[in-house]
């Protein structure tokens, strides 16, 4: 565990801020790459990096919020301003609403741009959760004596347990399956297949595996022993294995009318 990196006088270098950086940079210079491949303006990414970030950290600020109403109302001011409290899944609601309406002004294909963007988001969220296990920001798992776990004295949120005790370093087991879906969306790249296919495996896979992981993690369940965060990978799961039935078809697809608008 590494929390800050170092202090430069009043400067202090935090190793999540650092990491979440380069997950922007890698995000933006892959996302450009490939709209450039692709006969889209590749200057784009960096306002898709931008909104993509501003959406991102304001959605899962709410998401966050409205989990914990009794924190809001004991102390608004400090759950709101605070530097914790991110949720995964209300940065990406909050981060597709931004990006896609700066989608929609540029005029462009959505199904073609998401696409461009799937790779380097999972890719991204791995390098993010690097973040994660150099700050110890409460995201490891339940309590075990695999050979691997870990223990985190110094995290910057939360840790309670006796010395001796570890756990499974979660962490560490969503970056190395993120990466897995990385290589695996971005070797679909130069395949032919409809539009959107590749955001769609994007839903199925890094969902899939949030799914899985999550069962390791301590998060309390909601309903039917699963946790907020597995029923909305869940829910994406079944939207991109629909997604991907549908593309199966001729039928026209919504979200490329979408964009119709702003082309006119």
């Amino acid at each position: 565990m590494w929390p800050v990196f170092l202090h430069l006088g009043p400067l202090t270098i935090y190793s999540y801020g650092t990491m979440m950086a380069i997950a922007f940079l890698v995000g933006g210079w892959l996302t450009g790459k490939e709209m450039d491949r692709r006969g889209m303006p590749g200057e784009v990414a960096s306002s898709i990096v931008f909104w993509a970030a501003v959406g991102g950290i304001g959605g899962s600020k709410l998401w966050a919020i409205l989990q914990d109403w009794q924190a809001l109302l004991h102390d608004p001011i400090g759950l709101i301003f605070s530097g914790s409290g991110f949720v995964w899944y209300g940065g990406l609601v909050g981060g597709t609403l931004a990006v896609s309406l700066l989608i929609w002004q540029h005029g462009l294909p959505w199904l073609k741009v998401v696409d461009c963007i799937a790779p380097a988001l999972v890719l991204a969220h791995g390098i993010g959760r690097i973040g994660c296990q150099l700050a110890g920001d409460g995201d490891w798992g339940s309590v075990t004596d695999v050979p691997w776990a870990m223990a985190y004295p110094n995290a910057i949120v939360g840790w309670s347990y006796p010395p001796g005790i570890r756990v499974h370093p979660t962490p560490i087991y969503e970056t190395l399956a993120y990466c897995a879906v990385f290589a695996i969306l971005w070797s679909m790249r130069t395949r032919p297949h409809p539009d959107g296919t590749i955001f769609w495996w994007y839903l199925v896979l890094a969902s899939g595996s949030r799914f899985m992981i999550e069962f390791l993690r301590i998060n309390p369940a909601v309903a039917l022993n699963l946790s907020t965060a597995q029923w909305f990978s869940l829910l994406l799961v079944a939207v991109g294995a629909w997604r991907l039935w549908v593309a199966r078809g001729t039928a026209p697809d919504q979200f490329e009318r979408f964009a119709e608008p702003a082309r006119r």
